[in-house]
């Protein structure tokens, strides 16, 4: 069961990551959409199903977005009213800026009835307009629905810079976060380094340490490339210089994917860090939807070969 895995700190954590149909879409349009969802998902081997709460993050950066925002669904609605058939735990994601405290308090209400799973995310910026902050949704979850399994978002790569990610765990751990999901992983010594300093913290602090859930993701071509460096992915410049140069950069941004999750496993396993995975498939072109599907497969053998 995946609350047991969470919360007894297991390595080998494994989802699978969904963006909700576009919001444009017919009633029609969604089922056809869901469908091919369902049968997507049913034949995986995974701990649970990961759906995700877009947000626009123009406020972020000046720079033009590459690909128009457009809105989706609402993730719990998705969860709830499409997904139901499958047997499988959902972590939704709430983008909490978003939502009033109303609405927040009714979701956590709600969110009673069965074995629940989310990831609050912050604003994507300081200047974005925020209903809530992700500070008071933390209180207005401890106080509605303490059971709710809770996790966060860590970005290995804001620790090169900023050198804090791992406080930035902890202090989100304090306040009930009890796994992390990372944003999409390309730069391996950035994330090797949030480890190191991680582990450190906790063991010089007493602290306890939860699963990190590194995010795989499939690069299709230059300008999903280009979208996902808009996103704050940062991908080092070597690496860039050859999916760029590559004959098929699908193909090749699978195998970096693969041996990037494979080192980080080992090096979690090393450490006393439970790793787990989540294979992202935000794309609907059928290549890049059969390359996450691979990518998520070689992820899983991985878990099983370092057991």
């Amino acid at each position: 069961m995946l609350k047991n895995k969470i919360r007894d700190k297991k390595s080998g954590i494994l989802f699978y990551g969904l963006t909700p149909p576009k919001a444009t879409n017919t009633e029609e349009q969604i089922k056809v959409i869901t469908q091919k969802h369902i049968d997507r998902i049913l034949p995986l081997e995974i701990d649970g199903l990961v759906l995700y709460d877009i947000q626009d993050e123009s406020d972020r950066t000046n720079e033009k977005r590459p690909f128009p925002f457009i809105k989706t669904l609402d993730s719990t609605d998705y969860a709830n009213d499409y997904l139901n058939v499958l047997n499988l735990p959902i972590v939704v994601y709430k983008a909490v800026g978003k939502y009033d405290k109303e609405n927040m308090s009714s979701w956590l209400e709600d969110s009673k009835k069965s074995n629940s799973y989310s990831v609050f995310v912050g604003a994507a910026s300081d200047t974005q307009k925020s209903k809530m902050s992700i500070k008071d949704a933390y209180a207005l979850k401890k106080d509605i629905n303490s059971d709710l399994v809770l996790g966060g978002i860590t970005i290995p790569e804001r620790h090169t810079k900023k050198k804090d990610e791992h406080i930035r765990v902890f202090s989100k751990t304090d306040n009930g976060c009890e796994f992390f999901v990372t944003q999409a992983v390309y730069d391996l010594h950035a994330s090797k380094k949030f480890l190191d300093d991680y582990s450190s913290y906790a063991k010089e602090n007493n602290k306890e340490i939860v699963p990190i859930i590194f995010t795989l993701t499939p690069c299709g071509s230059a300008k999903t490339l280009e979208f996902m460096k808009w996103l704050g992915i940062h991908i080092p410049e070597l690496l860039e210089s050859k999916l760029m140069e590559s004959g098929n950069i699908l193909d090749d941004s699978v195998k970096f994917s693969i041996a990037i999750f494979e080192s980080l496993y080992t090096y979690g396993l090393q450490k006393g860090i439970p790793i787990g995975c989540n294979v992202e498939s935000v794309a609907i072109r059928k290549e890049e939807i059969d390359a996450s599907i691979e990518l998520l497969n070689e992820v899983q053998k991985i878990m099983k070969r370092h057991k």
